[in-house]
């Protein structure tokens, strides 16, 4: 069977809850929503589930425009406008972003459900809020086999949920890990060619179910036991970013050729 696209997952806003697409634009930063908002703290720096597990518990749903948001939260929806305030610099992965503050009921929200006094901003630019901005590291892929592979290292009682690595293509029909090997190489993706830079190195967000935001899978150990001695460019591997060659459509079940 021949690679193709298997999912496409996008987070609007970083740490919240991941939202499935059957396509996406992929444009020289990414896909323009993907990671377009941020959580900070009172020092402006951002906030993820690593830090505030209850986040992954927070789905986010912005009209097309993404003029308009609703936070469906464990204590019900907050809606409202996508009404910018004042500029900000936030710190996000050692480097210094520009940012806006998004004014409204919804930073109130999230401090209530985070313990502690947050603001949601919207980075100027798109592509910021992506883990590897600094390396031009825009879009991520993970491999199907590769979830199966993790699953048996760690018991798992089941198939892994691909949310747990918030990866924006699944890619199936290859082996476990196949896209390791694609480092360097161009990818092709439905309209889009992509070049993989290197490994993800996961952390501890990983563990954590992207329903209910408790740590229920030791996701890191299982990596360190059966992927410790790989070869790659980041501790405890799994999955690749990529810098975007050809912006294009990609959709659910394109063909992905190497």
């Amino acid at each position: 069977m021949s690679a193709q696209v298997a999912w496409i997952h996008v987070a609007p806003v970083k740490s919240l809850a991941i939202q499935e697409r059957e396509r996406i634009v992929l444009g020289p930063r990414g896909v323009e929503d993907d990671r377009r908002f941020c959580i900070v703290d009172e020092a402006g720096r951002m906030l993820n589930a690593k830090r505030v597990a209850a986040f992954v518990r927070v789905r986010p749903v912005f009209d097309e425009d993404m003029r308009h948001l609703t936070l469906y939260t464990p204590d019900g929806a907050i809606d409202g406008i996508v009404d910018l305030g004042d500029a900000l610099t936030v710190s996000i992965y050692r480097r210094a972003v520009a940012a806006r503050e998004v004014r409204g009921p919804f930073s109130a929200a999230l401090s209530a459900l985070g313990g502690r006094t947050v603001r949601l901003v919207r980075f100027e630019e798109p592509g910021e809020g992506v883990d590897r901005a600094g390396d031009a590291g825009h879009v991520s892929l993970l491999s199907r086999s590769a979830l199966d592979s993790l699953a048996e290292a760690a018991a798992a009682d089941g198939p892994v949920d691909p949310r747990r690595f918030r990866m924006n293509i699944g890619v199936s029909g290859i082996a476990a890990h196949e896209e390791d090997a694609w480092i360097g190489r161009r990818v092709r993706i439905g309209e889009a060619v992509v070049v993989p830079g290197g490994n993800i190195g996961r952390c501890a967000v990983t563990t954590l179910d992207p329903e209910s935001g408790a740590s229920d899978l030791d996701t890191l150990a299982a990596l360190a036991r059966y992927r410790g001695a790989a070869g790659t460019t980041e501790a405890l591997p799994f999955g690749v970013w990529a810098r975007v060659l050809r912006p294009g459509m990609i959709s659910l079940g394109d063909k992905i050729t190497v």
